[in-house]
């Protein structure tokens, strides 16, 4: 059987619209039954199984479970505007591996990277900013941006009908 990653193709999947309410459904609760989903877009238990395991070998789709750092302590989020020198996939790279760091884009613009940071607290976040994000070879230079209060966050992307 051929692993998630290596079924992965370059061409976009295409999605008719059976694919797309799964998906829906998926989004609304990533635990909800096959059955259930079933019911609601109109297929069968093992047709819906076999659209979600060809989706998730696609790469298209992971359930996986959301949490929300602020009910576990995390109460300081911040994104980190990062200006480098050099190769800057190797330093998103080595980003990407540090445990406060949620999300790392390659950007154009003022900044050359981007990096998502959650922390315990501002003495976390300095301690990240210092001696894990500046320390690495070829940055240059940072901005914090500290989240006061999250508006909205989406972890459901609207597929829509195209």
């Amino acid at each position: 059987m051929t692993s998630a990653a290596s079924a992965h193709s370059d061409q976009p999947t295409q999605l008719d619209g059976l694919s797309r309410r799964i998906i829906e459904q998926l989004q609304i609760d990533g635990r909800r039954s096959y059955a259930e989903i079933g019911k609601a877009v109109g297929l069968s238990e093992a047709a819906v199984r076999q659209r979600v395991q060809k989706l998730t070998e696609a790469g298209v789709v992971q359930v996986v479970a959301v949490i929300n750092p602020d009910q576990l302590g995390f109460d300081r989020r911040a994104m980190i505007g990062i200006t480098a020198s050099g190769d800057t996939r190797v330093i998103a790279d080595q980003l990407a591996h540090l445990s406060a760091v949620g999300a790392v884009v390659l950007t154009a613009g003022s900044f050359d990277i981007l990096a998502e940071v959650i922390c315990e607290d501002d003495e976390a976040l300095l301690e990240v900013l210092n001696s894990q994000i500046r320390t690495l070879t070829g940055v240059v230079s940072t901005e914090t941006f500290v989240y006061l209060k999250m508006r909205s966050q989406f972890h459901a992307w609207a597929l829509g009908e195209q």
